[in-house]
Order: C-alpha cells, then structure tokens, then sequence
C-alpha cells in the first residue's frame, strides 16, 4: 500500500513538473487579455449583430487600451481623496455591436444650433431634437417650459472656473461641467468642488477625441477610462456626456446610449471659447440673454473672463424674464 501510494506522489509530481515547464500554455500577454475580456463583453452583449460578430483584434484593443493606461496610469485607487466620498466600483461599459453591423451611418456631423430670437428656439435646434431623442439624448427640452440648463465645458483650467462656482453657490444655480482627463487630473480641487456643491460633472472624453473618426470600442474606452478615474478618484459618476467639438456620428449616437450615457448638446451659444477674444462682462451678458428661450440648453466655456465677470447678471436677467434653471436629468 506505501509503495502505491508513493507511485502516486512521483506521478504527480511529475505532471506539476511539466505542465508548469509550458509558460507560453499558462499565460496570456497584454494583447490577448484585452481580447479575452472584450470578446467576452461583446459576445454576451451583442444584439442583432450576435451571430456574425468577430472578437476585436488584439492589435486594436491593445494599442487604445494601452495608449491611455500609460498616459493616464491604472484605472484603480484606494480612496475618493479629493471629495471625501468613498470610491465606487470600477465598471466596464458595454460595446454592443462592436463592428457596426447594423451599418449605421458613420458620416461625421458637426452640430449645429441656429441663433434664436425673440424668446423662440431656432429651427435648426428644434430638428436637432427630434434627432437626437431617438438616441435618449437632448439639446433642446421641448416640454415647453421656461427653463434653462446651464452646462459649461471644461478641457482645461485658466483661472475663472472657481469665480464662476463662486457665483453659482451666491445665486443658489446648479450647472452641468463637462470635463476631460486633463481637467480631472490638473484640477481636482475645482472637480470635487462641483461634485460637493451639487454640480454634474459630465463625461467630455480622455483625451477629447473626435469620435467620428475613432471605433465604437474607442469611443467605449474614451468614455470609460475617465468615468473610472472619476469613481476611484472623486467616488462619483454621472450618465452624461457630451461630444468633444460637438462632432458625431449615428453610429457615435447608439454607442454612447448603449453605454447607458446620455448625449447632451447645446441650443444656444456662443464663440467664448477663444480666450484671446476678450469683449467684455457687458457683452457675454447682452449675447447670452438675447438667445434665452423655454427649454435652452446653454452652453459656456469657463476659460474667459468675460462669462465669469458676467454670471450673476446672466443669472439674475434670466430669472426676471420668469426662467427657472434646472439640472439634467
């Protein structure tokens, strides 16, 4: 019986000896664990296009993935720092239909949102609506009432975003900042003020990509890369989104909603994104308070001072005319 049983021993060992001699057999390098995991996500999410559907290429998904870890490091953290909030869980958001099968259109649409007068949303944003409600997205709130969401973006800091929050918290108005990786990363301070004051901080993409000129798996990993530094970072995470340059595609639209985000675009605005076009506090306010209408999405950049100078006024003129400000919802 001893003797049996040391046989056993010696067999056993043997085979541990071998199997663990075939490194390459055991192991999966980068590339291919990128692929594993995104064949799994696709093939257990896919829809119509599930029967066709191939795993993306290990050469994409580890080029995207790998671009943005070593830019932006792990996507993990022990503790929401900055806000005081406790970190959320890392996720991972579907791409269903990875390839575009359904071969939706992927021409690249810059949007638009016509110059309102008189009270009155311009055509141009209302058309845009009926558009983008297929999709669960918005630029216009069309329940006719006479609201206003105010919703700034935000790629990189010059000095006037706590003026702005400061304004913000006098006047009692709740905003949405649409923000970047660079944002999220050179000024967290301001980012956990938004979060704790109440503020959305909406997704603007890692690295402000053009998303009509990336794959939906991209586009996923734009958006997913920062809603994980967000959540480990600040503890916080909001369904929205915003396309960078405002440039889209159909395609673009269905992954953004099948990732469960809402697309949030823009009835009025104006050219305050040139920060060496300085016109004045008397300027930002005559031009925003011209284009108010019932349901206006207002969009803002907080790198002049100009609307920074000229927000309380903005405010308190838009709230005489019988606006409510509201957040996104």
């Amino acid at each position: 019986m001893k003797k049996f049983i040391s046989l056993i021993m010696v067999l056993s060992l043997m085979t541990t000896l071998f199997g663990c001699g075939n490194d390459k057999g055991n192991t999966m390098d980068f590339s291919e664990a990128i692929t594993s995991t995104e064949t799994e996500r696709t093939t257990t999410q896919s829809s119509s296009a599930e029967e066709s559907s191939e795993a993306p290429s290990p050469s994409l998904m580890g080029n995207v993935t790998g671009e943005l870890h070593s830019i932006y490091g792990e996507r993990t953290g022990t503790d929401a720092t900055y806000t005081g909030l406790e970190p959320l869980p890392e996720v991972t958001l579907p791409v269903i239909d990875p390839d575009n099968l359904k071969n939706l259109d992927t021409t690249a649409v810059n949007h638009s949102f016509g110059v309102s007068k008189n009270g009155e949303p311009h055509e141009i944003s209302v058309n845009n609506q009926t558009i983008y409600e297929k999709y669960g997205g918005i630029c216009l709130d069309t329940s006719g009432e006479k609201c206003i969401y105010l919703t700034f973006d935000c790629g990189y800091e010059n000095g006037y975003t706590e003026q702005i929050l400061d304004t913000l918290q006098e006047k009692e108005v709740t905003a949405a900042f649409f923000i970047t990786m660079d944002y999220a990363r050179t000024a967290p301070e301001l980012v956990a003020r938004m979060i704790n004051e109440g503020h959305i901080v909406g997704n603007h993409s890692t690295t402000h990509a053009n998303f009509s000129t990336i794959s939906r798996l991209q586009m996923a990993e734009e958006i997913e890369t920062l809603d994980n530094y967000l959540r480990a970072n600040f503890g916080y995470s909001s369904p929205f989104f915003r396309f960078p340059e405002g440039t889209y595609t159909e395609s673009a639209l269905d992954l953004v909603q099948n990732c469960g985000y809402k697309s949030v675009f823009w009835s009025s605005a104006y050219a305050d994104w040139d920060a060496t076009n300085i016109k004045g506090a008397q300027y930002a306010l005559e031009t925003v308070t011209s284009r108010l209408h019932p349901g206006c999405v207002l969009l803002l950049h907080a790198v002049s001072p100009d609307n920074a100078n000229a927000m309380g006024d903005i405010i308190d003129c838009a709230r005489s005319q019988g606006y409510e400000f509201k957040s996104l919802k």
